[in-house]
């Protein structure tokens, strides 16, 4: 049993819940992922079972997209909305969509970030969210990562394409002119719709265009595709900042990580209830498809699952990168990596 699944991780349970509730639907211990998402966020986890999962090196890097829901107004002592607000003191909440789209040209490109304090980052072998939790509070160095892509707009409800709940109803509050807060009736319409659009294979926020349209019910909507580790907890803050006000996330959905996307996953529940949840499985070829490939002979194919390297003929490859070894079909045998001043292939992860 080996391969891939994408699975749409549900908000409430932690990235180790869904490897766990994984491996007893298909009764294997072997299962790993390759990214985590904090428990109140939801969507992509491209979760590697069997032999697979000695292939999470090559993922771990891929670039992810995300849909975020920011409320301006206050930040909070974890960034999210599982947090107590840092301050009885607000921000100003009079935003308008352009104003926040005018500041979000600083924010592309590379940047630097300060990990916050609630992130599984280590410092001195210790989670910062632990020290965290003990009330304590480390200085952090700054970490470089890259925006790619980051807009602002407002979920559109009346589509069935709004991934992200809290958005639509943020966004019936606001044609109501309300301050944002939520009611029964709202959030039901807001779950609807979230459910509508998994059906559809809806990604989530669609509606970044237009000019002139207000911060939904005190909330904006951003669409970021960035380098793997760039905190949008971070992201959030120091947009709402540079506008010139405080905010925290409230939702957020991973809609891809690297080749893999929202619209390739299971719920947990519809894995479950397949009859054979194995089916599911993607082949873990498609692991290291972004790599540069090397066709072995028969021959070679024995000599590689024995740790033995390959000499290549006018290789394109780069010093140092990793290769993809498989077989005239396209099986994958292993995973090298190339020396170009002995121009071989050294196999350094063989699947048997």
């Amino acid at each position: 049993m080996d391969g891939i699944l994408i699975i749409d991780k549900p908000a409430g349970l932690t990235s180790h819940d869904v490897v766990a509730r994984v491996r007893r639907i298909l009764k294997t211990r072997r299962v790993g992922h390759t990214g985590t998402l904090d428990p109140f966020a939801t969507g992509v986890m491209v979760i590697l079972a069997g032999q697979a999962t000695r292939l999470a090196q090559f993922l771990d890097k891929d670039e992810k997209e995300y849909e975020a829901l920011v409320r301006f107004g206050f930040e909070t002592d974890t960034g999210d909305v599982t947090g107590s607000p840092k301050s009885k003191v607000q921000g100003p909440k009079s935003l308008s969509l352009e104003d926040v789209r005018a500041v979000l040209g600083d924010f592309r490109g590379e940047i630097e970030q300060t990990p916050p304090m609630y992130s599984a980052k280590k410092i001195d072998g210790k989670k910062l969210y632990e020290l965290a939790r003990k009330g304590e509070t480390v200085v952090r160095k700054p970490v470089r990562v890259n925006i790619s892509n980051l807009e602002a707009g407002n979920g559109n409800p009346n589509d069935g394409n709004s991934g992200l709940s809290a958005g639509t109803a943020g966004t019936l509050a606001c044609k109501a002119g309300s301050s944002g807060l939520t009611d029964p009736v709202v959030d039901q319409l807001a779950t609807e719709q979230n459910a509508n659009a998994h059906q559809a294979g809806g990604t989530g926020v669609n509606s970044f265009t237009g000019e002139g349209a207000c911060v939904t019910g005190d909330t904006v909507t951003l669409r970021v595709t960035c380098s793997a580790g760039t905190y949008i907890r971070t992201l959030a803050e120091d947009i709402a900042r540079r506008a010139g006000t405080l905010a925290h996330l409230e939702e957020l959905r991973r809609i891809r990580a690297g080749r893999f996307t929202i619209a390739q996953s299971l719920t947990l529940e519809q894995l479950a209830e397949l009859p054979e949840p194995a089916s599911a499985l993607i082949p873990m070829e498609q692991a290291v498809a972004h790599l540069p490939g090397l066709e072995l002979t028969d021959e070679r194919i024995a000599k590689t699952r024995n740790g033995l390297s390959t000499r290549v003929r006018d290789a394109n490859f780069v010093d140092g990168e990793a290769v993809k070894m498989a077989d005239s079909g396209g099986r994958l045998v292993a995973v090298g990596r190339y020396d170009a001043e002995e121009n071989i292939v050294q196999p350094k992860v063989v699947l048997v």
